[in-house]
This record gives C-alpha cells, structure tokens and sequence, in this order.
C-alpha cells in the first residue's frame, strides 16, 4: 500500500521542503500553507507524522463513525486512468471513532487536525444526530476543527440530512454541544461539508442555515454522483469534478458573504486548478484524487510557489 511505502521513506529520513515564511491563520489555527489533504486517504489516523512530511498545510482525516464498520460490498474503489478520476463507494469503512482518538493522541507532529465524523450505516436517518453527538464529544478534544460529513453518496440517506426537513436541528444541536465542550475545553471551529449535487435552492437553505446557526465554516465539497460510471454506484472525484464544485463554491461564496470561511476541495489535479479554487472563493484548497495521481509532487509544485 502507497501508505505503508510512505512510512518506511519518512523513517528514512524523507521529507518535501516547504517555503514556510507565509504563515497565516485560518478559523483561529495557525498555517503554514492553505494547502489541505481531505478526508478519506487517512481514515483511521495511521498515517499523520507520515502525511505531514509531505509538507502539507493541514490534515483532515476519517470519515470516522462510533462503531467501527467495513463499509459496503467490494469492489468499491475504480480508478479511471484516462479521465484522472477515482469513483469510490467505500461507505465509511473505518475501525471506529475510539480507535481514531487513541492514534491521534500517539502522533509525533503538530501539523493542525482536521477531523471528519459521521454516522454508522444502520443508524437511522432520524436518530443520525446521537451519532454525530458521540464522535462529537469523543474527537473534540484531540482536534482542531471538526468536519461534519453529510454529504457522501456512499452512505444510504445521508445527504438527506442537508435538506430543510433536518438542516436545522442537526446544526443547531451540534453548535449547542459545541459550546458545552468549548466551556470545558476551549472553542475548537465546526465546519460541515456539502455536496456538488444540490441545487441552487437547496444549496440556498443550507447556507442560511450554516450562518444562523454560526457554524464556523463549509468545506466545499464532497464527490458528485452524476456520472455514468459501470459499477453504477459511488461518488466521482478528481478532474471531471473540478467544474460542478468549483461552480457550487462560486454560487456558495455569493450566498455567505465574503467573510465566511470556505475550504474547497474537489478535482484540484495541479497548481492551475488550485489557484482557480482560491479565485472562486476559497480561503484554504484540499486535495485527495490530485494526490493519489500525483503523488508528492503535487504538495511541492503547489506549497512552493511564490503566488501563494
């Protein structure tokens, strides 16, 4: 496993250099770069000191879920060479949200945390919220911001939850805990992630909801299912992805304002794809299929260049 590889050149010794002189800050957390790895690479937290030699600005790892489960049927991951794009159907297969915090409290560096949580596959939609709540409080404190998954395709009604029947009480419910844990343990951001799929007016209630609610921040966005892949499931990421997000980030920036904090992410393939992100409205960019094709490479021509 490429991973695995990883681990054994960063006990070598392996490093990418970084031009760390611009240093910023993004929700409260300081940065080196607004270059991000996203959720899905790093599941389980088996590979943050190794992912962080790369040079990367942050991390985010998970999807994580209370109980550990597989994810769904194999075969679930393709990878379509000629259009530089993955379709997965993993389904959040992970080894649960305990052993996630007990890796994270190993870890050796301090590059900043992203963690991303969701819901078991037979949880009921309507009780998705005491999922949330578990990984809620068991991540808080060991994170540096908190992703809130709702928008994988691979998991069946989640993106239900985006829409106006749950939108609110979901968000709500989850900024009243994080105030309870922010009194115990200090204000660590919320932001959710969202699909490219909805519509205008969908994407419209969902960002009213955000904002009176006052989550800290949207990331932008998760896999598309419009795609006519064989395997007839999953979610279609890398370059055939960048238009759709990269519009849901435009028509995203016009409805928050220019203030609100967004991570974008979604067929970010090179340094071109990474700046248009950053022009559309982005404050930070992540990467996950770029990188799988790329490699290191892609960390070093993005995080070194003087436009940044």
């Amino acid at each position: 496993m490429a991973l695995k590889g990883l681990v054994v050149l960063t006990h070598l010794g392996f490093r990418v250099k970084a031009d760390n002189s611009k240093k910023l800050t993004f929700i409260n957390i300081p940065l080196k770069n607004k270059l991000g790895l996203a959720a899905g690479l790093d599941k389980n937290g088996d590979y943050i000191d190794a992912l962080a030699s790369l040079g990367f600005g942050f991390l985010e790892i998970g999807t994580v879920t209370p109980r550990p489960q597989p994810g769904n049927n194999k075969p679930r991951l393709f990878r379509i060479r000629s259009q530089q794009a993955l379709v997965n159907n993993m389904g959040f297969n992970n080894k649960g949200v305990d052993y996630l915090v007990e890796r994270v409290k190993k870890r050796k560096s301090n590059i900043p945390l992203g963690v991303s949580i969701g819901k078991n596959f037979d949880t009921p939609i309507e009780l998705a919220l005491d999922d949330y709540m578990t990984c809620l409080n068991s991540v808080y404190g060991i994170a540096d911001y908190i992703a809130i998954n709702i928008s994988s395709p691979n998991t069946k009604n989640l993106r239900d939850l985006q829409s106006k029947e749950f939108i609110h009480q979901l968000l709500s419910s989850i900024k009243d805990r994080q105030l309870v844990l922010a009194s115990i343990e200090g204000y660590k951001p919320v932001l959710v992630k969202i699909s490219p799929d909805m519509d205008k007016t969908e994407l419209k209630i969902l960002s009213e909801s955000v904002l009176l609610n006052d989550l800290d921040g949207i990331i932008c966005t998760n896999t598309t299912t419009s795609h006519d892949h064989h395997s007839g499931k999953g979610g279609l990421s890398g370059k055939p992805l960048f238009n759709s997000s990269t519009l849901t980030l435009k028509t995203l920036r016009g409805f928050v304002g220019n203030g609100f904090p967004i991570i974008a992410s979604g067929g970010v393939m090179d340094l071109h794809a990474f700046e248009e992100k950053i022009d559309n409205g982005a404050d930070l960019v992540q990467i996950y299929t770029g990188f799988i094709f790329n490699g290191p490479s892609i960390v070093d021509e993005i995080i070194n260049v003087k436009t940044q």
